[in-house]
Formats: C-alpha cells, structure tokens, sequence
C-alpha cells in the first residue's frame, strides 16, 4: 500500500497545501494594503467531510476584464480551496479595507498551523519506517 493512500498522510498533504494557498491569498492582501478599493480576502475553513466530492484540479480563473492579468494555469492546490472576502472592517476614504495588523496576526497563526501539520507529517513518516524498519 502506498503511503500517499493511508488517510492521515492525504489529509496532512491537504492541510499543508490549503495552508500554503492561505498564505499567498494573505500575503496578497498585505501587498494591495494601500491600493484604493482592495478588500481584503481569505479562505474558508478546510473541512474533512468525508459525504463531500473532492475538489477537481482543474479549476481556472475566469477573466472578467481585458485588464486582469492572465492565469498561469492551475498549480498545486491554487484555486482547489474555497475563497471568502472579509466582509467586516473599516473601510478607509480610498475604499480600502486591508488591517495590516490583522492580515500580520492571520499570517503568524497561518504559519504557526503549518509547521504543526509538517511536524506531524514527519513524525508520522518517522512511526511508519520505525515499524518497517528502517528508521
């Protein structure tokens, strides 16, 4: 049986990728903090439910204006992850909503839940070669 098929290991590699995309959608926000009219956005909350298709790879952005820049073509887990605009927040008189103090505090709590997944991930991987093992 191959690793990639144990469930612990796919939902592990799940969770680092909705993290990895998390942390380009809010690194995002913080680099438009000061462009007029930029709301800031996130993703939903990963959710395990087993009753719940998979997400497909192939999802592409759509352009909706001439002036949008160009998709690169789906990467890992880019666009496989649920996207939800902040809605909340105050509104500056150039129409921007970003909180830098708050885009900073979802990075460090982003980053922080990463490296608890990767920890887990190898430490997992670590318990499998020392039952075969090898390690």
């Amino acid at each position: 049986m191959p690793i990639s098929d144990i469930p612990i290991f796919s939902m592990l590699r799940t969770r680092m990728q909705w993290h990895q995309e998390r942390q380009r959608v809010l690194s995002e926000n913080v680099a438009n903090a000061d462009t007029p009219g930029f709301r800031a956005n996130d993703l939903t909350p990963l959710k395990f439910d087993r009753n719940l298709p998979a997400p497909s790879p192939g999802v592409a952005l759509a352009r909706t204006d001439a002036a949008h820049q160009a998709s690169s073509g789906p990467s890992m887990g880019r666009g496989a992850f649920e996207s939800a605009r902040n809605k909340g927040g105050e509104i500056r008189p150039t129409g921007n909503a970003v909180s830098l103090e708050e885009e900073m505090i979802k990075v460090a709590a982003n980053q922080m839940d990463y490296q608890a997944a990767t920890a887990l991930y190898s430490r997992s991987l670590g318990l499998i070669k020392t039952a075969l093992g090898r390690g």
